[in-house]
């Protein structure tokens, strides 16, 4: 029998444009069900896409630091979640929730 060889899948290796960034975030904060260390992990993966230390130095905050907020692991504070989207060029929005 053949093994078959894996890779790990990296969505940061996938996220090019700013439009599949916003739409790749839209669709993990819809998926989330609530679940904001969820969105930070999101956030880390858009983070990485356009550069850890980029956004670092765009944020004032450590690479350490960032990938400890963003690992899905823990809940950033919002003033970090703040930083990190406006250091990606993503604007947060909100809309009124629909009733099911």
């Amino acid at each position: 029998m053949t093994k078959l060889a894996t890779q790990k899948y990296d969505i940061a290796e996938r996220l090019r444009t700013p439009e599949e960034m916003a739409a790749y975030l839209e669709a993990c904060i819809l998926e989330s069900d609530g679940d904001a260390s969820f969105i930070a992990k999101a956030l880390g993966d858009i983070a990485r896409a356009q550069g850890m230390t980029k956004i670092a130095r765009e944020t004032g905050l450590s690479r350490e630091s960032l990938y400890k907020a963003l690992s899905g692991e823990r809940s950033p504070d919002f003033a970090t979640i703040l930083k990190v989207t406006r250091a990606l060029g993503i604007a947060l929005h909100a809309q009124a929730h629909q009733a099911a």
